[in-house]
């Protein structure tokens, strides 16, 4: 290791020592900054120009092919040269006039890439932005030379580019909200939605916003028109709309907007009073009630309304109202109720993965104690002990009743003899219990002589 660090430390120049890519002049020690662009020669920079002028004069002929040729010559020989810049926009134009949409967008966007301060950025943009709403607007994709059908594929994939690589230019928010309209055309409403957002989003102050918010409410509308019976879809279709009513009371597209939410109002009451129908042909008469009554609060005054007030009037003669409410078929009383109650309970409690079986009823012990019924009277806490419990007194339970302390002789005086209680009087004195005579001990016989001799 010593070797080798005094090979790194030894003084070198900057750009001799190289391991892995790491650089010791690096203020970090982090690794080497990515080379700058080469510096082109004087000889580089007199051949890019020169040939600038040829392909320029072959312009002027009318001779795109030749011209493009020479374009793209300079800049093969010359990327970094000052006439680079003006000969990737002259290619680009080139390919435009001779009709190669595709390629004058590519050469475009390279403009973009790589000389994004260039002169001609503005133009650029303005001319990739034409180029992709001709795609959008039904330009036909070519395979081997011949049109096959509309791009809207490449019109996304060209707007893109445009938000990506010029984010805050004038024309990013029409990029974006074109964005929206190639998906819309291949059939991909959820992902056209998210685009407006975005358009929403990034762009909240730009003209357009209004317009992806009303495009929003009508990807939701077509939903509806095409057929669709999801209530969600129309739902949000009819708060999008009222959102936009609401944000944009200024646009020009207001009037369109409450014209679609009267629409949507329309095909509410004829999906409800179709639904109503159906189940009135199936004779599922509660059902088609519900329905009609649906129609009749959310259109009243309308000839549906009238139709389904008529209809309902019909199904009540037929089945009579009872039949029709949507509420239990049958009061229920109060130990009713308790019951079904009780047997759904224990069908829940059945159907538990831990059920162990029906519950197991033990007997009760008929021998418990019997409780007291007796009231407990007040109680009353003992009288505390008076006198000082440090002196002995004869016959103080607090206090034992020790030996006296000895003399200076070192003996103790005799103990005092404990007072003898006095005699109780005959009276109380309990009788003593009489002696049982003992039983009398039975006589032993004599031992008989044979079993004194098998002893």
């Amino acid at each position: 290791m010593i070797p080798i660090s005094a090979f790194i430390l030894t003084a070198t120049p900057a750009d001799a020592v190289e391991i892995f890519g790491w650089d010791p002049m690096h203020p970090f020690g982090g690794n080497k900054q990515e080379p700058q662009n080469p510096k082109p020669t004087a000889r580089e920079e007199d051949a890019a120009a020169g040939g600038l002028k040829r392909a320029e004069a072959a312009e002027a002929r009318g001779d795109m092919g030749e011209a493009a040729k020479i374009y793209r010559e300079v800049l093969k020989g010359g990327a970094f040269t000052a006439a680079a810049p003006k000969a990737q926009f002259k290619l680009a134009k080139a390919l435009e006039q001779q009709g190669d949409l595709k390629g004058a967008f590519n050469a475009y966007k390279t403009y973009t890439t790589n000389y994004p301060r260039g002169g001609e950025f503005d133009t650029v943009i303005n001319a990739q932005f034409n180029i992709a709403k001709t795609f959008l607007g039904g330009q036909k994709k070519k395979v081997l030379g011949v049109p096959v059908g509309p791009s809207y594929e490449r019109a996304e994939e060209m707007f893109r580019d445009i938000v990506k690589f010029a984010p805050f230019h004038r024309l990013a928010p029409l990029a974006q909200f074109n964005i929206g309209q190639a998906l819309e055309k291949q059939d991909k409403p959820q992902e056209a939605l998210g685009a407006y957002q975005e358009v929403i989003t990034r762009y909240p102050s730009d003209p357009v916003a209004d317009d992806a918010h009303y495009q929003m409410g009508y990807v939701k509308y077509k939903e509806t028109k095409e057929g669709s019976r999801d209530q969600t879809s129309r739902v949000q279709a009819r708060d999008a709309f009222e959102d936009f009513v609401n944000r944009y009371p200024e646009s020009e597209k207001v009037s369109q907007a409450r014209e679609n939410l009267k629409t949507l109002g329309g095909t509410d009451v004829k999906g409800t009073l179709e639904i109503a129908q159906y189940y009135d042909k199936t004779k599922n008469y509660k059902a088609a009630a519900v329905y009609y009554n649906e129609v009749v609060r959310i259109a009243p005054g309308t000839p549906e309304s009238e139709k389904s007030r008529k209809r309902i009037d019909e199904l009540k003669g037929i089945v009579g109202a009872d039949a029709l409410r949507t509420g239990p078929e049958k009061a229920q009383s109060g130990d009713t109720a308790l019951a079904r109650r009780r047997a759904l309970a224990r069908v829940d409690v059945a159907s538990r993965p831990d059920y162990a079986g029906p519950l197991v009823k033990y007997p009760y012990p008929t021998d418990r104690p019997s409780m007291r019924t007796t009231p407990l009277g007040p109680i009353v806490e003992p009288a505390l002990p008076t006198g000082d419990p440090l002196q002995t007194t004869p016959g103080d339970p607090l206090v034992p009743n020790l030996p006296p302390p000895p003399d200076e002789a070192g003996k103790r005086p005799p103990a005092e003899k404990k007072p003898t209680p006095p005699a109780k009087p005959e009276a109380e004195k309990k009788p003593e219990e009489e002696k049982k005579p003992e039983p009398a001990k039975a006589e032993e016989k004599p031992a008989d002589k044979k079993s004194v001799d098998k002893q």
